[in-house]
Order: structure tokens, then C-alpha cells, then sequence
């Protein structure tokens, strides 16, 4: 990626700037061998190193570069998300375990009618569903895109949530008293759209986890979600053995 001047007469401070180019440069893999110093970047960009060193303070913060005083800043290793297979799990709760925090950008909490999600629910097609449409986000990056699709007869009291930092299966279990049980999950690998490559931050040759869950409460479908996971943050896992082969958890 060809560096580009930064703006001196801009309303952005030049730190900022600086920060934003080396966050794309790193998101497109180009310091995956080597970071630069701090006075190489001062010689690429031709900034004072305070500006240098302010654009890096945020990216260590961010968690995306480890700069240590004395030493060569680095590219911050990539926590992986670890989910067995076989498990009903919660994404909220895989991405605390691992250690990040875990935020939502929601894009759409509403009521709507979707004929196509309502045969996958055995419901009449104009019935009414809650429809939660969030970026997922791990620490400070982007790990999916999460859109869910519940019956509005009981999921209706989810429409006052702020779903900004908390799980959707605690929400439904404290707001209905209902929480899916078991289910139905289908996992293809595909390589995102353009348009979710931008919404997930990840370099064109970044595979994706296609997840399809249908959730059952008892023996009603309460839940079809898709979830797009990023393939380089996120990995499933089974035990097995000769005797018994694969055992799902």
C-alpha cells in the first residue's frame, strides 16, 4: 500500500492521520514480517517522533501494536476466539472468556414480516419477527456480523435493549424467561462480499465461518440467526479418540 502525504492543512491532527494509515496498512497485512521504528516512520511521513509516538500510544491502546520503551514496536499477536463444536454457545460469552471485551454495533432492532425466515421458524408467513442485526466486535476489531430473527409474540420486550454490551441469551432468558436449549447449526467457509470485508475490516483474502443456528425452546424454534465470523479470529474445536472418534460437547 503506496503511503500517502498526510493533510497539514486538514481540521485532523497529523497523529490521527498517521494512526488511520497504519491501521490500513496493518489490516492489509503489510507489516505482517517487520513494524516500523519509530524514526523510520518519521523519515516515511516526515512528522515530528511526538507525532509518531501519539499515533502509536493509540494503536497500543487499541491492542493492534505492542510499543515498549527501548524496543522495536511490533504487530500485537492475534487473539483467537476458541468455540467446541457441539456446544450451544454464546458468542458474547466466547469472546469475554478469551479475555477481550465484547462490543455490538447495532445497525437494526425492529418488527418485521420476512416470509423466507418465518418457514425456517414453522410459522405462518406474515407473522411478526424481532429482527437484531449487530457487528460484533472483539476488543477493539471487528470478529462478525450477527443477524437474529425471533418470534415477536415473546420477543417483543427485547425491543427496549441496548444490546451495545450484552449477550442476547441472557437478555431473552431475563426479559421472557425463555433460552434455546438445543438446535440445528450449519458452518460453511466463504470468502466475504466486498461490503462485508469493509464492515469486518479484513484483507481481501480473509475466509469467513458462514453459521446458520436454528435455536429450539423445548420443541419450538425460537431463534434463526447467521452469523458471518471472521476465519482468522475464530476456530472450533472437538476432542476425539480411536476408540470413540469425534466427541462433541
Amino acid at each position: 500500500m503506496a503511503t500517502r502525504p498526510l493533510d497539514r492543512s486538514g481540521p485532523r491532527p497529523l497523529w490521527q492521520q498517521l494512526q488511520h494509515q497504519l491501521r490500513e496498512r496493518l489490516e492489509a497485512g503489510e507489516f505482517a514480517d517487520r513494524f516500523p521504528g519509530e524514526l523510520a516512520l518519521v523519515e516515511e511521513y516526515g512528522v515530528s517522533r511526538h507525532t509518531v509516538r501519539q499515533a502509536l500510544r493509540q494503536l497500543r491502546e487499541e491492542g493492534v501494536v505492542v510499543a515498549e520503551r527501548g524496543r522495536q514496536p511490533r504487530v500485537a499477536p492475534t487473539t483467537e476466539i476458541s468455540q467446541p463444536l457441539g456446544a450451544l454457545y454464546s458468542l458474547f460469552a466466547s469472546v469475554e472468556a478469551s479475555g477481550l471485551s465484547q462490543h455490538s454495533i447495532v445497525r437494526t432492532l425492529d418488527i418485521r414480516a420476512d416470509a423466507v425466515i418465518a418457514d425456517r421458524l414453522d410459522l405462518d408467513g406474515s407473522t411478526p419477527l424481532l429482527y437484531l442485526d449487530r457487528i460484533r466486535l472483539a476488543g477493539t476489531q471487528p470478529l462478525a456480523l450477527d443477524r437474529v430473527w425471533l418470534p415477536a409474540d415473546f420477543a417483543a420486550p427485547l425491543l427496549g435493549v441496548d444490546f451495545t454490551h450484552t449477550g442476547l441469551y441472557a437478555e431473552l432468558a431475563a426479559r421472557t424467561g425463555i433460552r434455546p436449549e438445543q438446535g440445528h447449526e450449519e458452518i460453511h467457509v466463504v470468502m466475504p462480499t466486498p461490503a462485508e470485508r469493509a464492515l469486518l475490516r479484513c484483507s481481501p483474502g480473509t475466509a469467513a465461518f458462514s453459521i446458520n443456528r436454528l435455536g429450539r425452546a423445548g420443541d419450538r424454534p425460537v431463534e434463526w440467526r447467521h452469523t458471518l465470523v471472521r476465519g482468522d479470529r475464530f476456530t472450533l474445536t472437538a476432542d476425539f479418540s480411536t476408540e470413540t472418534g469425534y466427541r462433541l460437547r
